[in-house]
């Protein structure tokens, strides 16, 4: 298993290098970059109209020059403007170097986890990462425990009465749930619950109320009025994070324990004359929830990264989703390279991790023995 392990770990290398090169020459591509931005902010083009930036890492500002001699640009919006300026731009955003030097200077400073500073917001990404960090991981915890706790028993219980009324009557809700988008539900719980048109029963935004922002997490922890507030603040998110992630881990749970239920040693158990539930949790639960607990990490990290960017821009909630929205609007370079290189390394190793359950969960499985 420790081979296993290594080689598993070393083949995490090429995948994270090909995933970050395939993304960084997309994005290169794309038109729009932090020059034009700056350019389109600068010259009030821009969404958010400006008229100098800040020099990352300086307290000097960059302002366009009063009189810019006419001149070609390959910058969108930058004819007119001097020259000696958007060359100054260049070198500000890193651009005066070949595209393969900004790429490996990316990854070296990648290794040591130095993802440098936001360029729209004159932050460290790493900083910004972790302010926002609570907030996601809240959604993603809450919704995938209850999308387990509630899926799981639910698909034993179809794999048992498998054609009954009750198997036919919660098929037909889960492919309802399935067929409405969770941003669709998410607006339409704040239409009727959040003071849309009809009642005001839950706040529009945040994650905690005003008067306990300033309490952290240890402080609210021990104030039972802030634990109340934070799944007061909850409730509407995870329910539309909730209802789209009960069909596929149902399904999944019930045709698991329907296959099983099927097999030899399920009907030896019952010719031997033990109880059917008996049979059930003792001797199939652990075959068929096999691959069901094995995929948790992956299903967390899921919900985590990818799920949540809709809800949180919904629900105002300032967290990873909204962040990376916020970047690759802005062409926030850094913050979108950044981010996109931490959750693809914690991808991986979920990855890893979820396969490493197998063997947990049944330890006869054995990937050394190919």
């Amino acid at each position: 298993m420790t081979a296993y392990i290594v080689r598993r770990l070393l083949l995490i290398i090429p995948t994270l290098i090909g995933i970050m090169l395939i993304n960084f020459l997309v994005i290169q591509a794309a038109p729009g970059g932090p020059v034009e931005q700056a350019i389109a902010q600068l010259t009030g083009q821009g969404s958010a109209i400006t008229e100098r930036i800040t020099r990352s890492g300086t307290g000097e500002t960059l302002s366009p020059p009063p009189s810019a001699s006419s001149s070609e640009s390959r910058y969108r919006g930058a004819q007119g403007l001097d020259p000696e300026f958007i060359e100054e731009l260049e070198k500000r955003f890193g651009f005066d170097k070949p595209m393969h030097e900004r790429f490996l200077k990316m990854m070296a400073d990648y290794v040591t986890f130095d993802f440098g500073e936001s360029f729209f917001r004159d932050r460290k990404v790493v900083d910004l990462v972790l302010e926002k960090m609570p907030v996601s991981i809240s959604l993603g915890v809450w919704t995938t425990l209850i999308v387990y706790l509630v899926s799981i028993p639910l698909g034993i219980r179809k794999a048992v009465r498998d054609g009954s009324r009750f198997d036919i009557a919660t098929s037909f809700a889960l492919v309802i749930g399935t067929a409405i988008p969770s941003f669709l539900f998410a607006v339409f719980l704040l239409v009727i619950f959040a003071g849309g048109s009809y009642v005001s029963w839950f706040p529009l935004r945040g994650l905690v109320s005003e008067q306990y922002l300033g309490l952290g997490f240890t402080g609210c922890v021990a104030s039972a009025a802030c634990v109340a507030d934070y799944f007061w603040h909850l409730a509407l998110p995870v329910l539309a994070m909730v209802i789209g992630g009960f069909a596929g881990l149902v399904m999944l749970t019930k045709n698991s324990f329907l296959d099983q239920l099927h097999q030899q040693y399920v009907l030896t158990a019952r010719a031997k004359g033990l109880s059917e539930r008996r049979v059930l949790y003792r001797h199939v639960f652990r075959n068929a929830m096999l691959i069901v607990i094995a995929g948790f990490p992956g299903a967390f990290v899921g919900v985590l990264f990818t799920g949540s960017v809709l809800i949180e821009i919904i629900f105002s909630l300032d967290g990873l989703g909204l962040l990376g929205f916020e970047a690759a609007f802005n062409r926030d370079y850094p913050l979108m390279f950044g981010t996109l290189f931490f959750f693809s390394l914690l991808g991986l190793l979920m990855n890893l991790i979820g396969d490493l359950m197998y063997t947990v969960i049944d330890p006869r499985i054995d990937f050394e023995t190919r």
